[in-house]
């Protein structure tokens, strides 16, 4: 699922090529992408892009009418760039959004319709669409810890929740447990002071990393490679392979829809997690499907 670099990274990429120029056409190839009814879809048409926004996980596109699409990928949707009125070939091609200069192809892979398009009208409607969570990087270390505190979870849980932290997901929360050497596990109300100086400092500067890598990546063409398996993650989507740290193979868990990789040496102890009791403890903690996760909104 693309994340705040990888979303971060889009929105890069389509600053310079949308924003300022008008809409022409919305293709919707999927009767199960728009997940909205009023106002419609065309009402974005035939206007100008005036901003680009991230909200959580999602892209959000304001018009010159205060007009937004906003788009969440969910697993499996990505984002291109192709040549203008490029066709809707496939069942993969969900929508099309056409400009002068070329068009905003969405796909999804997989059977699955996770993918969705919601279109909002003003900046109170829009508001529905975040799940919340806090910006790290408007956040102090009070703050952060303040949220992340606010019901006692699972590092990785907590981590991952969009009412807590905004934009974070599987697996930059993998990247950053394993740069500030916390177990995934480990319940928020346990930590000490130490340790959430740690787990601050390696959530921004996780993020920054990965927010400037693939920000150059984007500056010399559209990101078509977003994937949540890098060649240069330390533990993520690594499992067996020598973690960068101290050589011994990533371990990973497993339960219903989501997977955790870490490293027993540096994380837990030398402890490989796999008994009863963390099955137990994964089930009470957190949701069993992705989908889930990503329909929860702060009340």
């Amino acid at each position: 699922m693309p994340e705040l670099p990888d979303i971060c990274a889009y929105l890069s990429a389509l600053n310079e090529r949308i924003v300022g120029q008008p809409l022409e056409r919305v293709r919707i190839g999927s009767a199960f992408l728009l997940r909205t009814a009023e106002p419609p879809v065309a009402a974005a048409e035939g206007h100008t892009v005036t901003s680009l926004r991230r909200i959580g996980k999602r892209v959000a596109i304001g018009f010159d009418n205060d007009i937004w699409l906003v788009l969440h990928l969910m697993i499996a949707g990505r984002l291109h760039w192709k040549a203008r009125g490029a066709k809707l070939a496939g069942r993969n091609n969900l929508a099309a959004l056409d400009f002068p200069a070329g068009s905003l192809l969405l796909t999804e892979a997989g059977t699955k319709r996770r993918a969705s398009l919601y279109v909002f009208k003003g900046e109170a409607a829009l508001k529905s669409a975040d799940p919340g969570g806090i910006e790290v990087f408007e956040s102090d270390l009070k703050a952060f810890r303040g949220a992340m505190t606010a019901e006692n979870r699972t590092l990785k849980r907590a981590l991952t929740d969009p009412r807590i932290l905004s934009g974070i997901g599987n697996a930059y929360s993998d990247e950053i447990l394993h740069a500030a050497r916390l177990s995934p596990v480990t319940l928020t109300s346990k930590l000490t002071v130490e340790e959430w100086g740690r787990l601050y400092t390696a959530t921004r500067d996780t993020l920054r990393m990965w927010m400037e890598r693939l920000g150059a990546e984007a500056a010399k063409g559209f990101p078509e490679k977003v994937t949540a398996f890098r060649k240069d993650m330390a533990v993520h989507g690594r499992y067996g392979l020598p973690c960068p740290r101290c050589g011994e193979p990533v371990q990973r868990i497993r339960y219903a829809d989501n997977e955790t990789n870490y490293c027993a040496k540096c994380q837990t102890e030398g402890r490989v997690l796999a008994d009863r009791a963390l099955s137990r403890l994964l089930g009470a903690d957190w949701p069993r499907t992705l989908d889930e996760l990503e329909a929860l909104k702060r009340r």
